[in-house]
Formats: structure tokens, sequence, C-alpha cells
């Protein structure tokens, strides 16, 4: 049997793994699952069809798998999927998906996501990702790994952000961020960095980082029109194989940014 603690309100027909533990005043409802070793500190609920993978660490007040804030959702049964080892601080609120989408919110493995994040409607968010506090996600997001939002980060509806992309505090994000970039501010604006010191963390050699640089002077800073840019882009894999699935990872981010870029 899971761990449960007495004043927990777990429903019969919840499926939980028997080394989960559920703290007080918790609350589960009977769609959800939770796998091995996850456990829910103190008064966090999970309701709707939510499956939860292993070894995360929810903390208080979480909110996981609510309905979405959408006027169009009408019950269907949607669903919020969140994988292994993540994160999920005070006060998060992560919503299921809707039919008009995926129907699936989604958060991958080994995220850091800090209190009052919010993940809306048909998010889809990758793996090792760090949302500081009150980073907020509106619906049909999508969001790659390893990206970083600084605290009070706002994203709006259906943006795309690349892997390895970074934004600074308070940054509004109206159009698609690139992987790699650096960005920030209301209106937002790309820096002229790329986030060269994580990459460097994340096990990068010289040549992919400087394969990383060059795509981003390309993009940002050679006066290219974003179809000149991404031809020259695809012109790097003959000086850098190493970095070729970068460099194919980038083209494909481009063909499927459809908001224009962050500028």
């Amino acid at each position: 049997m899971a761990q449960i603690h007495p004043t927990a309100i777990v429903d019969p027909a919840a499926e939980l793994d028997s080394t989960v533990s559920v703290g007080p005043y918790c609350v589960v409802g009977p769609h959800v699952v939770i796998g091995a070793g996850t456990t829910l500190a103190s008064h966090v609920v999970v309701q709707g069809r939510t499956r939860i993978g292993r070894d995360n660490r929810i903390h208080p007040f979480a909110s996981l798998g609510g309905v979405p804030q959408d006027k169009k959702y009408a019950g269907e049964p949607t669903e919020l999927h969140i994988g292994d080892r993540n994160t999920i601080r005070e006060f998060c609120t992560f919503n299921l998906g809707t039919a008009q989408d995926a129907g699936v919110t989604r958060l991958g493995d080994d995220n850091w996501m800090m209190a009052y994040t919010h993940l809306a409607h048909d998010a889809q968010v990758g793996s090792h990702t760090i949302f500081a506090n009150n980073a907020q996600v509106a619906g049909h997001v999508e969001i790659g790994d390893w990206v970083i939002l600084g605290a009070y980060t706002a994203v709006h509806q259906f943006v795309k952000i690349g892997p390895h992309a970074m934004t600074g505090m308070g940054t509004v994000l109206l159009q698609d961020v690139p992987p790699y970039a650096m960005v920030s501010g209301n209106p937002c604006e790309a820096r002229g960095v790329i986030n060269q010191e994580g990459l460097r963390r994340r096990g990068f050699s010289a040549a992919r980082i400087a394969a990383a640089k060059q795509m981003h002077r390309l993009l940002y800073r050679s006066g290219h029109t974003l179809e000149e840019a991404r031809r020259a882009i695809e012109a790097l894999r003959a000086t850098n194989t190493e970095a070729a699935d970068d460099i194919d990872a980038m083209l494909a981010f481009l063909a499927r940014a459809d908001r224009g870029l962050v500028r």
C-alpha cells in the first residue's frame, strides 16, 4: 500500500504505486495514476486524467490536472502527463489538454518548476528545463529541452521556444524563440549572445558551440532575410559535421516557426 496520511483523501479508483507517499490534506481523484517513488508533500490536489511518473517531488498547494481555462472545454476526457524526476514547487498549476489540440498537456523528465508556475492546456514541455518563479505558459505552447524561463516570464499561446533558449526576468514572449537564443524584455528582443556557458555545462564541444554561435549570427546579425539565413545555416553542414544534429534541429525549428521570430 502507498503511504497515505490519514487526513488525505485518495479516491479508491486512483492507481498509486506502493512506494508513493501522500502527505496531509492532499486530494487525489479517481482517474489519477502515480508512479513509484513520487511524493506529494501536503495540500496537493491531483485531479482529472493525470499520469505522473517516477520519483517526482510535488510541494504544498500544487494543483495538477485541473480543467482547462478555456471556454470551449466541455468536459472531454483530456489528460495531463508528467514524466519522471520532476520537482514541482509550491502553488504550481498544470491544466488538462483540450479536444481542439493534442488533448494532452505534457511535462517531460528532470524539470525544475519553481513556485507559481502555470502550464495551460495543451502545453508541451520537454526535459531538463528550469522555470523560475511565476513563469506563465499559455495554451498550445511548445518548449524544447534545456530551456530556462526567467522569473515572471509570460509566454503567449501557440509560441514555440527552441531547445537551450533562455529568457530574462519579466520577459513577454509573443513570437517564437529559436534554439540557443537569449531573449528578454517587453517588448522582447534577442540579445547579442547565446547561452554559451549553459551549453558548455551540458557537454557541448567547442565545435558545437561555435556552430550555435554562427547560426545565431546568421539569424540576427548578418542582415539576411529569414529564408537567406535558413539557407546559410544549411550550408554549415559542409564545414561543421560535428554539429550536424544541432544544425538539423535549428532547421527543423525554423520550418515550424509560424509566429515570426523574436528579433
